[in-house]
């Protein structure tokens, strides 16, 4: 395969995860006013290797002179783009327990582009309320706001009880939302246009477990 030629949404999805990491690094870089980095350097700053992250440039296409290293604003501008990430994405969160909360007050998202739009929820106390600038809207409103948003919403967070999880994705996906973060503990079907990410911390706890198992 010619790598040039690799399309977007192509990338091997081991890649997809680690580029991220590396643009975040980038970024710390570039407020401390650094313009060069080597391969050695920001492969440590992303808990990799020098190889690797020259594999995982090399799909990207060609960067960086031998002997001098990579230019820090250009990779930022070319990962950038190969995430999505030169206009900003609109976002609801569904759930406004102490999770949907805190996520919805998170100031990263802002600071990488993603714009907390609207919160719903389907306890009549939270409804009408603003946390930290958004209005919490019943449930009832989701559908009709996604699709009088102008540009329609990009991502849809699921922060709800695992009970609500499939029928609050239901309504993101009707509504035309075709990325979705989902934080209840529980799988849920989406159709195959529908892009999904499961966050079960409860999950990860075990995996660590099992690796303490093994000292």
């Amino acid at each position: 395969m010619n790598k040039k030629s690799l399309k977007k949404g192509k990338l091997p999805q081991a890649t997809i995860a680690r580029l991220p990491v590396y643009l975040r690094s980038l970024v710390m870089l570039a407020n401390k006013g650094e313009q060069i980095v080597s391969s050695d350097i920001l492969a440590q700053l992303a808990g990799t290797n020098a190889a690797q992250l020259r594999k995982d440039l090399s799909y990207l296409g060609e960067f960086g002179t031998r002997g001098v290293g990579y230019e820090v604003d250009q990779l930022i501008n070319e990962m950038s783009k190969w995430l999505g990430l030169l206009r900003d994405r609109k976002v609801i969160i569904v759930g406004l327990g102490r999770l949907g909360g805190a996520l919805v007050g998170y100031q990263g998202f802002s600071q990488r582009g993603f714009k907390i739009v609207g919160a719903f929820d389907r306890d009549p106390a939270k409804i009408g309320m603003v946390t930290d600038g958004v209005l919490v809207r019943s449930m009832e409103e989701l559908e009709d706001f996604v699709k009088n948003t102008p540009g329609g919403i990009d991502i849809g967070i699921i922060a709800t009880q695992a009970s609500s999880a499939q029928s609050v994705a239901n309504k993101m996906i009707n509504a035309g939302i075709k990325a979705i973060i989902n934080f209840a503990p529980i799988t849920i079907d989406i159709p195959a246009d529908v892009v999904l990410r499961q966050v079960d911390l409860s999950v990860e706890l075990q995996i660590l477990s099992y690796y303490l198992q093994k000292e």
